[in-house]
């Protein structure tokens, strides 16, 4: 048990405690759809500090340039010390008034170092968040006993949308994204690149997918267990019987894989923050990632389906990329687009964009 002050939202709410290493980016990190169901840690001890900006800074396209989506998407807050007069020429409100409008709790003062290190020892738990008056520690001693836990349940539902959008890039050229809980982040990239983009739900079938006569098909970032996403699987398993190039990004790496017929398993704390080494095993050029996941591919589980491992986590070896031997389809695990983080990696899009161009 954390004792601290609350902030946002005075309310009780319970979910998977995960840690981010994030120093800068807490806008976009509230908002990635990735983090629904929960409870977000920042190790970086000040928070808040350069305050939240508006949702009207938005691109030529109309996408908000400092979000990741519409709302916070995390389900509680956790900081060491909040910020509650920020300072800077973007800001519009403090982040404590922030959650409190989209309903989210918070809490300040407690040992962020103490309970990080617990999770990396014993991996991301269940737990509780209450913030507000009169608060039993038995009573919520008890309720940490009794949570769900939210990986079980479908939370891609929850987050992808819930009909087709479409944003018209420079060009005729399409790409349909099969929207897990796509961050803005790879809306942006994609427009950014003259293409147009149509955003399908999660459950789409392949019939309404090409549909559209994409160039290319991407497969989003979404969040929790990759394998409670059966349509999608289903629908990427026939996708990949086709020619039109796919592309996977987290989640959407771990479907491909599994559509494939490779397996995916939880990791002990995940990846979560702006600062995660990658090796190309092509080149040996290791680069640094942005990274929200909680699952990985099991890379024995890649023999005899056609893919082999493009990318390796330098810190835990741990599978960064799959890639089809022959046909143009390829997913990596981190975030090429970053928001927040370095954008090293964007090149990967110029990949995709040539392959689905030229298809």
């Amino acid at each position: 048990m954390f004792k601290g002050t609350g902030f946002g939202k005075q309310v009780e709410v319970a979910g998977e405690v995960v840690f981010n290493t994030g120093m800068v980016g807490y806008p976009e990190s509230l908002t990635d759809p990735s983090y629904s169901g929960e409870i977000l840690l920042q190790t970086y001890p000040l928070i808040g500090n350069y305050g939240v900006p508006p949702y009207s800074t938005v691109d030529s396209f109309g996408v908000p340039i400092h979000f990741e989506s519409d709302r916070v998407q995390v389900t509680g807050y956790a900081v060491a010390e909040l910020q509650e007069e920020p300072s800077h020429w973007s800001n519009s409100k403090a982040l404590g008034t922030w959650l409190a409008e989209q309903g989210i709790p918070g809490i300040e003062g407690i040992d962020t170092r103490d309970l990080t290190k617990r999770l990396r020892t014993k991996g991301t738990m269940l737990g509780v968040l209450i913030a507000g008056d009169g608060v039993e520690p038995d009573e919520a001693r008890e309720k940490a006993r009794h949570i769900e836990d939210p990986n079980s349940r479908d939370l891609v539902k929850g987050v992808t949308v819930p009909k087709s959008f479409e944003y018209k890039g420079a060009s005729q050229a399409t790409v349909v994204v099969i929207d897990c809980g796509m961050k803005y982040g790879i809306l942006r990239a994609l427009l950014a690149r003259g293409v147009s983009v149509v955003r399908v739900p999660y459950d789409s079938s392949p019939e309404e997918v090409m549909g559209f006569n994409p160039a290319g098909i991407l497969v989003s970032n979404g969040p929790g267990d990759p394998k409670k996403c059966a349509k999608t699987i289903q629908t990427v398993r026939a996708l990949l019987e086709g020619k039109v190039p796919i592309m996977g990004i987290c989640l959407g790496n771990q479907i491909i894989a599994l559509a494939a017929g490779a397996d995916t398993y939880k990791l002990t704390f995940g990846h979560r923050g702006q600062n995660q080494p990658c090796t190309e095993l092509r080149t040996g050029r290791c680069y640094i990632t942005s990274q929200n996941h909680g699952y990985a591919v099991r890379p024995e589980s890649l023999e005899g389906t056609g893919f082999e491992a493009s990318f390796m986590n330098a810190n835990d070896r741990t599978v960064e990329g799959i890639r089809h031997g022959s046909k143009p389809v390829f997913g990596v695990q981190f975030h090429p687009e970053a928001s927040p983080g370095p954008y090293e990696t964007d090149y990967i899009f110029d990949e995709f964009l040539k392959e689905a161009l030229g298809c």
